[in-house]
């Protein structure tokens, strides 16, 4: 299908897998994008407008934060959602996993996982 559309119009950038693809394609098809878009390029920006508005005011994030709040991006990017458990699990658990996060974050852990969760979904 992604093909398909390539060949009729504009598609920018290429899908990481076959779950990308079927997200990107359903995004087009219901009118959420206008052009066929990678998943994860619409991540990346999102990504980028969500950490640009959080640091406009007095928040901002140390670089080891940033570091965490990447690997969720990518997380996302390719799996579409992020749950706090899958901070058990690779890339996550070799920096530290939950306990990690929750060390550099507090208590607002839960409520960055649910902001990037529909903020980089937009």
């Amino acid at each position: 299908m992604w093909r398909a559309y390539e060949q009729l119009e504009r598609a920018n950038g290429s899908p990481r897998n076959e779950l990308i693809a079927l997200v990107s394609l359903i995004r087009k098809v219901s009118g959420v994008d206008e052009a066929l878009t990678a998943y994860d390029k619409t991540v990346d920006r999102n990504f980028r407008h969500w950490v640009f508005k959080k640091q406009a005011g007095a928040l901002k994030f140390t670089e080891e934060q940033m570091q965490w709040l990447r690997m969720i991006k990518e997380h996302i990017a390719t799996s579409i959602h992020l749950d706090a458990d899958d901070l058990d699990y690779t890339p996550f658990d070799a920096e530290g996993g939950k306990g990690k996060m929750f060390q550099l974050f507090g208590d607002r852990m839960h409520e960055i996982i649910n902001e990037l969760n529909e903020a980089l979904a937009a």
